[in-house]
């Protein structure tokens, strides 16, 4: 059998989809990619990342599972923000006979770091920011990079973020939008919080009126003697200044952030105080509609947050991200000796993952108007009875988004070969 011509891809962003892609992509003999990343070094920004069986099962594939470990999230404590009462107790399922691993928050780094250790030497290419996506009417994609470099690809994956150039670039009429929600994050010491023992024993949020304040540990104590602890703020109502320019991992001052929680518990006002001036990063959250498609020129893809901008709503986009980088070198596999064999992945790619984003800003629609109802039923209860009310509906059934936490990536694709055996090109 003739061996397939090389096919040359390039990967634009290094976050979990674009580092999943290069995994994947790479372990195939006929493929020859390069991964740019705009930043001059590996960086991740944010703080935690939770990680469920959904995880665990993509990053057993990609081989990354054994370098990923964080706090355990067996018990999760619903609590009023402003007394710290606890309003609910939600045991996670997955911790289970069959995987231990369960559900965890980690280290976003250590993520990060774990699935850097699996891509090849010499396929990341730093300080590459995107400046021009052109599509070639004599076949492949051009790019030029800020440095005025230049490559040619056969396919190129937009895994460039939430604010993907990419995206910008193929759809040039899909427009985000500041949703008014404003996150600041920072990673300490346990140590240094550890006499907050109501606030230090177990992952938690303290909910109140316009935000709430999320608790969390992110390492494995028995990795290390002082493991660290992610103190995360939202606040839902934050005005949009014109003209600003994008926030995301920012340093915001102490005054800032405390200015918001001022009237929540003592417990959650001195978590918050225990910072060290400097250390906060703030993210000012965007979303957009839901992309038609998340394929174009027959030789695009989009991954991870620039094919969903959903705003981590389900809490699981680097989950979605490597299943996205995983499937479509499956589908590359699949039609290796296609003479339209991008174009034919690309068609595969799209139409396993397109309808599970619908799915997804189909239930967030849901959940949306059941709030708005939960509300409107709840005006005149007090704030507790207001936020049970709320944690009752969307904590009652255990089972409501196991297409997503328990979702099997390696039985999807086996599902779809079933489904369309004749695809098969050998």
């Amino acid at each position: 059998m003739i061996s397939p011509q090389t096919l040359k891809v390039a990967i634009v962003g290094g976050g979990p989809g674009g580092l999943a892609a290069a995994i994947a992509l790479s372990e195939l003999p006929y493929v020859s990619v390069t991964l740019y990343e705009k930043n001059p070094e590996p960086r991740e920004a944010g703080a935690g990342i939770s990680l469920s069986t959904n995880a665990w099962r993509i990053l057993d594939l990609l081989g990354a599972a054994d370098g990923v470990k964080g706090g355990s999230k067996a018990n999760t404590q619903q609590r009023n923000g402003y007394n710290g009462n606890i309003l609910k107790v939600i045991k996670n399922p997955e911790h289970s006979d069959k995987d231990r691993r369960g559900a965890i928050r980690a280290r976003r780094t250590r993520l990060q770091s774990a699935l850097l250790a699996r891509v090849p030497q010499g396929v990341i290419q730093f300080s590459k920011k995107l400046k021009v996506l052109e599509n070639l009417e004599a076949g492949g994609v051009r790019l030029v990079f800020d440095d005025q470099t230049e490559a040619i690809a056969d396919l190129v994956v937009g895994a460039d973020g939430m604010h993907s150039a990419v995206r910008r670039t193929i759809f040039p009429d899909h427009q985000l939008r500041f949703n008014g929600m404003t996150a600041w994050r920072v990673i300490v010491p346990l140590s240094s919080i550890a006499h907050l023992t109501d606030i230090t024993q177990a992952t938690a949020w303290w909910w109140g009126d316009g935000g709430h304040v999320y608790f969390s540990p992110v390492d494995d104590e028995s990795e290390t003697d002082d493991p660290l602890f992610e103190i995360t703020l939202r606040s839902y109502h934050e005005p949009e200044i014109p003209g600003q320019t994008v926030i995301w991992g920012v340093p915001a001052t102490n005054e800032k952030v405390a200015s918001r929680y001022t009237k929540y518990d003592p417990r959650v006002r001195a978590a918050i105080a225990s910072v060290p001036e400097g250390q906060w990063r703030e993210f000012a959250m965007f979303a957009g509609p839901r992309l038609e498609n998340i394929i174009a020129w027959d030789k695009v893809a989009l991954v991870g947050d620039a094919s969903h901008p959903l705003t981590g709503a389900f809490g699981s986009g680097a989950t979605f991200a490597m299943e996205d980088g995983w499937i479509l070198a499956r589908a590359i596999e699949h039609v290796r000796a296609s003479p339209t064999r991008v174009k034919d992945a690309l068609e595969i790619f799209a139409e396993i993952r397109e309808p599970f984003y619908t799915r997804a800003f189909d239930w967030l629609d849901k959940r949306g108007a059941e709030t708005k109802q939960l509300q409107a039923d709840n005006k005149d209860l007090d704030f507790e009875s207001a936020v049970r009310g709320r944690l009752d509906r969307f904590f009652g059934s255990e089972n409501e988004l196991n297409w997503i936490y328990k979702n099997d990536i390696a039985q999807v694709w086996k599902n779809y070969l079933e489904k369309k055996p004749e695809l098969y090109l050998p």
